[in-house]
């Protein structure tokens, strides 16, 4: 007999109605506290309450009786369980609610109800006393976690106050338990000698289910899932590190009940870690020969990019152990980065990945978010390995200059461990927590600018310029990839359509201006849908010929030639096509599918005047050439700036104004009223066009000289000349960038001559030499070479007075 004193309730009990299941005395439940009279209840009683007599609750359980109204206190059960509440637990969403954790003391007889609102009082009796029984607290807490299929049985165990009445209803409900274990038993199949352990402590766990039920199914398949699990870690090739965190979380998920949140997300991290390719490669196909052939075949031009792979592949070949390197393709859209990184994968015989970047702002998407969180899971560098299933993939780090930042991190500083040759060896996953080699993976990068990308990251690459394509690169790539993919797609064949060479030039130079050939491939899918049509209908024509026994040569042909009348291919739909006859596209048919051209040679019509030159620009999509025009007018000598300038541009025409003002003598530079005074009672404008566009950067100055010495001296600039270059108060002339992506440009224009600074002309070795064969190339170093070279004749300066000007 246990010490322990009498427990004594009060007489008079609030009462909570609970409909969640039956609170035996000795056993412990979570309730929630949702309707109007337990409400408040609990705010009167248990949160006002400071004594430990206002925590005792009568406990009373209640079927909910949805035909009863909400206002009537429903019949209540005759016998309750006085409880402690324990913990008292709100929220407001999606309605105010309680959850009380209460612990049941001893049963209680309702003797009369006092009161019904706000919530129901009633004078009670205690029926039992803890302390006269302390062994069959356990068995009280057992039979109360039953399932709701015993509920009626839980009613009448607490209705039953004898312990002898309740031995005689419980007892029968265990050898009913028992048997159905037994048959279970038998039942089920032998297993092996490691997964005894888990077999002896389910009967225990399974107690509060029923025999047989799906549940009991589902428990065996984790079960044998876990041992399956330890066994791949066992024989698993991860490092010693990695493995005694493995060892030590399966030990924690064989204790851990499957309930448990936790249970789930330590299982996943465990199949995830067995997943991983610690030890497993490809072995990289190392004749270069064959190399050189296949980036031949997959990509026209691109040079230097294909000696850097095919350099790689030749040291690979000397040392075994040679770590991959960190590449940036750095170019315009449409230039073939992507597909570079996929055929230099192809190449070494690795597998591909390719991982987006652009707009990605949390540096999780890196480095995987703590196990922590709900939610959690691996970055992206983890899944892509897991993804590939080798240690050594070709990984293509997409869009790496459009990398965001936010309150959640920034990428580009998690990626600095990622692509540092002597760090990524040891990189470590915050979803991980251990170590992972990437040496071995080959990373290339794209971008479209370097000037987005951060200096420290930018130093961890090795930066490789993709420039855009000249018009002889692009007739090739579209002869031999582009068209012949088109084809395919629409189902058509070199027999029902062909389209030359030179209409492909009308293309390139008319209805697309790029530097890559995305536009280019659009036009050509364009066609063929046109011509697909034509196909189609013509099949059908010849079918209904068919059917009516027409002789065979009453049919006509239909075919688009260049020299024959113009006439669109929809206006031809009544003549059949022999199937022995191609559709040819000319500039008429041209015309028809992809109407009017979208470019024409405009720069000769533009530069019929005083106050225009051409500049040359570079964007990241490639090379373009920029018109600068200057007008003057009566005014206070202000200098106005259009065309959404940045503040570096602004500069230069200052720069260029002030240094025509001060060599206007020079020059014999006057204004409207024949003052060397540039800016004496007369106002500057300048413009940029495409006002819609933001344009920056300081190598337009010479290009704006250029312009404002046209303006005042009234001469016109020569219409094939265009320039590029940055320039200084004193009249020099400073280097820029991208003068190949510049000079495709002024190729793509038309243009003749062209205007770089001194100190780039090692940059035009860059040039292909068909396009420098085009093309002349005049190299300044200060502003007289750059206007001598941009006016027909040279530009005239005048010397000491009574003297003739003599040209430079």
């Amino acid at each position: 007999m246990s010490s322990v004193s009498p427990i004594q309730i009060p007489s008079r009990l609030p009462l909570l109605l609970t409909h969640e299941g039956v609170l035996l005395p000795g056993s412990t439940i979570r309730t929630s506290v949702d309707t109007a009279r337990n409400l408040q209840l609990v705010r009167s009683r248990l949160l006002k309450g400071t004594s430990l007599q206002s925590t005792i609750l009568g406990v009373i359980p209640n079927t909910p009786d949805p035909a009863s109204d909400a206002q009537d206190l429903p019949p209540l059960h005759r016998i309750g369980t006085a409880a402690l509440a324990v913990q008292v637990v709100g929220s407001n969403w999606p309605k105010p609610h309680y959850t009380l954790l209460i612990t049941g003391l001893c049963r209680f007889q309702i003797v009369q109800v006092l009161k019904e609102k706000p919530y129901p009082v009633a004078e009670v009796e205690q029926l039992d006393r803890l302390e006269e029984f302390p062994n069959t607290c356990k068995t009280r807490e057992e039979l109360g976690e039953l399932s709701e299929q015993f509920y009626k049985y839980a009613v009448q165990i607490l209705d039953a106050v004898s312990l002898e009445e309740r031995f005689k209803m419980t007892i029968p409900l265990l050898v009913r338990q028992i048997e159905g274990l037994k048959l279970l038993q038998k039942t089920r199949k032998p297993k092996q000698d490691d997964d005894k352990r888990v077999i002896a402590i389910r009967p225990i766990r399974r107690l509060t289910h029923i025999p047989g039920t799906l549940e009991d199914e589902d428990e065996d398949e984790d079960n044998d899932d876990i041992v399956m699990l330890e066994k791949k870690i066992r024989t698993s090739s991860m490092p010693e590190q990695a493995h005694k965190v493995c060892v030590k979380e399966i030990k924690r998920l064989k204790k851990m009940p499957q309930s448990m949140p936790e249970y789930a997300l330590t299982r996943n991290y465990l199949e995830l870690m067995v997943e991983l390719p610690w030890n497993k490669s490809t072995t990289d196909r190392l004749d270069i020969r064959a190399a050189r052939i296949l980036l031949d075949n997959d990509h026209y031009a691109m040079e230097k990019l294909k000696k850097r792979v095919l350099e790689y592949l030749a040291v690979r070949q000397l040392k075994n152990n040679l770590k991959g390197p960190i590449l940036c393709f750095v170019g315009p859209p449409g230039v073939g980065k992507t597909s570079v990184g996929r055929s230099v994968a192809k190449t070494l015989g690795r597998e591909f990945h390719r991982i987006a970047l652009g707009g990605v702002c949390d540096q999780s998407d890196i480095r995987g978010h703590r196990r922590t969180y709900v939610g959690s899971m691996p970055g992206r560098i983890i899944n892509g390995l897991k993804t590939v299933g080798v240690n050594n993939p070709v990984f293509l780090l997409d869009e790496v200059d459009k990398l965001g930042k936010s309150l959640q991190g920034d990428p580009a500083a998690a990626l600095l461990e990622v692509l540092d040759p002597e760090q990524n060896h040891n990189f470590t996953d915050h979803y991980l927590n251990v170590a992972f080699d990437l040496s071995q993976v080959l990373f290339i990068a794209t971008a479209n600018t370097t000037a987005t990308i951060p200096p420290a990251l930018l130093d961890r690459m090795e930066i490789i310029q993709v420039p855009g394509y000249t018009q002889e690169e692009k007739i090739e790539i579209a002869h031999r990839h582009l068209i012949p993919k088109q084809l395919e797609q629409h189902g058509l064949t070199p027999q029902q359509i062909q389209i030359p060479q030179v209409t492909t030039l009308a293309i390139i130079t008319r209805y697309t201006r790029e530097a890559g050939v995305r536009s280019l491939d659009r036009k050509f899918g364009a066609i063929c849908r046109a011509v697909a049509v034509k196909v189609a209908e013509g099949q059908h024509k010849e079918a209904k010929l068919d059917r009516s026994d027409i002789t065979e040569g009453e049919g006509c042909r239909e075919h688009i030639l260049e020299d024959t009348k113009p006439e669109s291919i929809s206006d031809t739909t009544d003549l059949a096509l022999p199937p022995e006859m191609p559709i040819l596209i000319d500039f008429h048919a041209l015309k028809d599918i992809l109407g009017p051209p979208m470019y024409e040679m405009e720069v000769s019509e533009r530069l019929n005047q005083p106050g225009v030159a051409i500049g040359l620009a570079w964007t990241p999509l490639g090379g373009k050439i920029m018109f600068v025009e200057a007008s003057r007018m009566d005014g206070e000598g202000q200098l106005t700036l259009t065309g959404q300038l940045g503040d570096v541009m602004k500069e230069s025409a200052h720069l260029a104004i002030s240094w025509l003002r001060s060599n206007a003598k020079k020059y014999h530079l006057t204004n409207a009223f024949g003052s060397f005074d540039l800016l004496d009672n007369t106002d500057i404008h300048l413009h940029f066009p495409a006002g819609a566009v933001t344009k920056d950067g300081p190598s337009a100055g010479v290009t704006i000289v250029t312009c404002l010495a046209s303006l005042f001296s009234g001469r016109l600039v020569r219409s094939d000349v265009a320039m590029t270059g940055e320039i200084t108060l004193r009249g020099l002339v400073l280097p820029v960038g991208g003068i190949k992506d510049k000079v495709l440009a002024a190729h793509r224009a038309g243009l003749k001559q062209i205007i770089i600074p001194q100190r780039n002309e090692k940059d035009l070795e860059e040039i292909p030499s068909n396009v420098r064969q085009d093309l002349s190339f005049v190299t300044a170093s200060c502003l007289d070479e750059v206007l001598n070279a941009a006016f027909d004749g040279g530009f005239t300066v005048k010397t000491r007075p009574g003297l003739v000007n003599s040209k430079l």
